[in-house]
């Protein structure tokens, strides 16, 4: 892309900014997520000298090594790992990372908990903020619990004392019409206020919508839109994890 970084973040706020507008919401309540998979350290380090603070990672040790090369001279980044995560790889997210998007399963979520570190311990704040990803879709191929066991999941996850349960996520089928769109958002939304409701939790977070569909999102209610190519531009293949 032609323009810089500094061009590609503002125009990203202000999309951000005209979609709250339109639904009468103050854009402070949407939270920028830059998703800075398969880009380098540097892509990163340039973005946060433009003032955005929070970036998601995909994959484990990627993420990791990203964080470890910019901590020193960015030590106030809050990082996401928004991506699939395996049993196997929980002990490096839980210790490394702010938050996690995609919990689905009670088994990952313990094992997240069981291994955060005390506060004050590798300079990780205890606990880790935490999302429940959602198959709002019903796609076979999408990871996510099912809204029917959504209730259970929330319940048990909630009780863990390593994390703290701070709402849903989605990722939900590509569409280009605008209402296709805020349907999946929409009904994230009203799980979400139900789920708060019928276990009595306090739920600020929807983390919904990309660069594509960011205004059906924010229109919806989300409260984090997860944004990578309109900041970082087209992705570069990745040899490997």
């Amino acid at each position: 892309m032609a323009d810089g970084p500094a061009a590609r973040l503002r125009q990203v706020r202000l999309r951000i900014e005209g979609a709250a507008r339109a639904a009468g919401r103050d854009p402070a309540e949407v939270r920028l997520l830059a998703v800075s998979k398969t880009f380098s350290a540097e892509a990163v380090a340039a973005m946060a000298r433009c003032g955005q603070t929070e970036f998601g990672e995909n994959y484990v040790q990627e993420g990791v090594a990203k964080i470890d090369a910019l901590r020193a001279e960015w030590p106030a980044l809050c990082w996401h790992f928004i991506g699939p995560l395996q049993s196997n790889k929980t002990r490096d997210v839980a210790a490394g990372f702010d938050w996690v998007h995609g919990i689905d399963r009670l088994s990952v979520a313990r094992r997240l908990s069981a291994q955060r570190p005390p506060a004050g311990e590798h300079g990780a704040p205890a606990p880790l903020q935490v999302c429940l990803q959602v198959n709002v879709s019903g796609e076979a191929s999408k990871s996510g619990v099912g809204p029917g066991d959504l209730p259970g999941l929330a319940r048990e996850v909630a009780r863990l004392p390593g994390l703290r349960l701070r709402g849903l996520m989605c990722i939900p089928a590509p569409a280009t019409d605008a209402a296709a769109q805020r349907a999946p958002f929409a009904r994230l939304r009203e799980l979400r206020d139900e789920l708060a409701a019928r276990l009595g939790l306090s739920l600020d977070t929807l983390s919904m919508g990309m660069s594509a569909d960011l205004e059906a999102a924010v229109l919806e209610g989300a409260t984090i839109v997860r944004v990578g190519s309109a900041l970082f531009g087209e992705r570069p293949a990745r040899a490997g994890r």
